[in-house]
């Protein structure tokens, strides 16, 4: 097993981290809608190790993976912020099993979930226009011209 991060070592920009924690407690499952549009099926679950506790976002099917008291190990995880709150998730890249080793004792008091953060990844707003002409913008640097297509703008001052 690779080296495992404490959960009290999580920040808004961990990436590829591995943990070892144990369940806390379960929610129950949320539909919501991605940004793709497709439905999909969120379990939020509290898990703990002796630094702290923090929500694993589980999708689909991995939730049922997790039952109270059982330890996990999140390998390749990453953490996101919901409305400015650090989730840790395991994402494509990443697993979620059920560790052979055991946590007795979870620190319930440090709940990294907790805390506000400023959302300092910028992505760029999806559909902005302009760009080289793919999803969203018409045509793309001459994009002002209203002929649509993708000519400069006509010089009328020199007729």
């Amino acid at each position: 097993m690779e080296e495992t991060t404490k959960i009290k070592d999580l920040t808004p920009e961990s990436r590829r981290v591995n943990v070892l924690a144990k369940v806390v407690s379960k929610g129950e499952p949320k539909q919501i809608q991605t940004r793709f549009g497709e439905e999909k099926s969120v379990t939020e679950v509290y898990i703990g190790d002796d630094t702290g506790k923090i929500i694993l976002s589980l999708w689909g099917e991995q939730a049922g993976q997790a039952s109270e008291d059982k330890t996990l190990y999140i390998e390749n995880g990453y953490i996101s912020l919901v409305r400015g709150h650090m989730r840790l998730n395991v994402g494509k890249y990443g697993s979620l099993k059920v560790a052979e080793e055991e946590i007795s004792e979870v620190n319930e008091e440090l709940d990294m979930s907790e805390a506000e953060h400023e959302n300092t990844f910028r992505r760029r707003p999806f559909n902005s226009g302009g760009g080289g002409g793919g999803r969203g913008g018409r045509g793309g640097f001459y994009n002002n011209n209203r002929s649509g297509g993708n000519r400069p703008p006509r010089d009328d001052f020199n007729d």
